[in-house]
């Protein structure tokens, strides 16, 4: 028997060494960024700049041509129908020489923002399984969900990366049968191993973002002090944002202790969930700090009419307007019941209010009005876009929900969305004035709305049944048997 303990053991022994070395392992297979990287946004969702660096900074295992296309379907689609479709008639070349298969070498990720289906798709030397494929899906489907249709096609190319020609030792299938020879020893350490790991680098991404803005803070820390000592404090505004102001100071302090303790941390300390809660503590105590210094100094230039006083106005304008110019797409999106009198009413509201916002500029720098007046105006405004928006809200409601109940989980998560939260269950924060002087949920803001409309019939599409994985290609696929697949989101 003791003889059979040392063995376990030794075995134990030896997969744990294997866990430590596989992290440098894995590093080294990852060798070959994108062969090419070709985006067909028929769609219009995807932002370029941001997308085509991102996917060119990503490693695979072999090299491997990267596809992206996007077009705007419907919920009864089949996206792996569309995508055959459109390879046969504009890129014959994604196509494998006999029209059976994909091409080899290649990987298309594939989405449709207003059916609200993702698919992939990929060359038999770059196959992996149904299972893997749904994965795949799954990594970019919460990004997805909350219409950041950019950062879901990264997270989802990442995942792929991931496991396309993944080598034999990374893969889940040798991984789980080395642990469960080893027992559950074993994967326990594993298991502590791994946790440590992912916490460990979430806590340095943390300290990351918490340096970046501690070090913009520090170095405009005099001139915050100057601008808030000239703030009109008989300004409802500007009061406002004196409050804020008075605990500065208090909080740049909290700042500043919070991150000599996170630098002090060693590797070791960086991998406990404590830590990372410490960190995230820090990195949001400078982030809030470095928006709220450049509020103080916009609250200074408009109130008193300094020679940055135009620049300082844009920026309070920046989220109306981005509201605005985000309207029509709500309203043509799928659901979106772009016919309707609420909608209307949206359209009448934006054209009107970019006349309005022309006209409070000129009488703001005629010194017709006063920068309080134009503020006033301006908070009118949005909470008068608010209001739109949640009329609009009931009659999007009322045109999908086939049930009360149904309609009641799309109130629920257009309620959520407007609360505030962020996906970390945090409270976003708007830089401006206005964000500072009243909270996050008091606008319904038209990317809110969004979230909250794409997040609702998720949620009543997966109740009644949708989500699954689909294989086929249609009837118009003949006997094109390509390795690929779709689902919901």
């Amino acid at each position: 028997m003791s003889s059979m303990n040392t063995a376990v053991h030794r075995l134990v022994g030896l997969l744990l060494v294997l866990a430590a070395l596989l992290p440098a392992g894995a590093a080294a297979a990852f060798a070959d960024p994108p062969v090419s990287v070709e985006v067909q946004d028929t769609a219009g969702v995807l932002d370029r700049n941001t997308l085509i660096p991102a996917l060119e900074g990503i490693d695979f295992y072999e090299p491997t041509r990267v596809v992206i296309y996007t077009y705007n379907g419907s919920t009864e689609d089949n996206l792996n129908e569309e995508v055959l479709r459109f390879a046969r008639s504009e890129h014959p070349e994604w196509i494998s020489s006999d029209g059976q298969k994909w091409a080899d070498g290649l990987f298309i990720f594939a989405l449709d923002p207003v059916g609200r289906h993702v698919g992939t798709y990929m060359g038999e030397d770059r196959k992996v399984s149904l299972e893997q494929r749904s994965d795949i899906q799954d990594a970019a489907k919460d990004l997805l969900r909350d219409a950041q249709w950019t950062d879901g096609t990264v997270a989802g190319v990442r995942r792929a990366a991931e496991l396309i020609n993944q080598p034999w030792y990374l893969s889940a299938a040798f991984l789980v049968t080395a642990w469960v020879t080893a027992g559950t020893a074993a994967l326990g350490a594993a298991a502590w191993i791994t946790v440590r790991a992912v916490t460990r680098s979430s806590s340095r991404k943390e300290i990351e973002r918490g340096d970046q803005s501690y070090a913009n803070v520090s170095m405009d820390l005099e001139v915050t002090e100057l601008n808030a000592g000239t703030i009109p404090e008989a300004s409802r505004y500007g009061g406002h944002v004196l409050e804020k102001h008075r605990t500065f100071l208090n909080r740049y302090n909290t700042a500043s202790q919070l991150s000599n303790k996170v630098h002090a941390l060693s590797s070791r300390d960086l991998g406990r969930r404590r830590h990372l809660k410490l960190t995230r503590e820090y990195a949001d105590a400078a982030s809030e700090l470095d928006a709220l210094d450049d509020v103080i100094a916009d609250t200074n230039a408009l109130l008193n009419k300094a020679g940055t006083w135009p620049t300082a106005w844009d920026r309070q304008l920046a989220p109306f307007r981005k509201d605005l110019a985000g309207l029509e797409q709500l309203l043509t999106k799928r659901h979106g019941q772009g016919d309707s009198t609420t909608a209307a009413a949206l359209r009448s509201f934006r054209d009107q209010s970019h006349r309005d916002i022309e006209r409070w500029t000129a009488e703001l720098a005629e010194e017709k009005i006063s920068p309080e007046k134009a503020l006033d105006r301006l908070y009118d405004a949005r909470s008068r876009l608010a209001v739109l928006l949640e009329n609009h809200a009931q009659t999007v409601i009322e045109g999908f929900a086939k049930s009360e109940r149904e309609a009641q989980l799309m109130r629920k998560e257009m309620q959520a969305a407007q609360d505030g939260l962020n996906h970390k269950r945090r409270r976003s924060y708007e830089p401006s004035i206005l964000g500072t002087v009243y909270p996050s949920y008091h606008f319904f803001s038209v990317a809110t709305f969004n979230s909250g409309l794409n997040t609702g019939v998720s949620s009543v599409s997966s109740a009644r049944g949708g989500g699954g994985s689909t294989t086929g290609y249609g009837s118009s696929g003949g006997s094109f048997s390509g390795s690929g697949s779709s689902s919901s989101f």
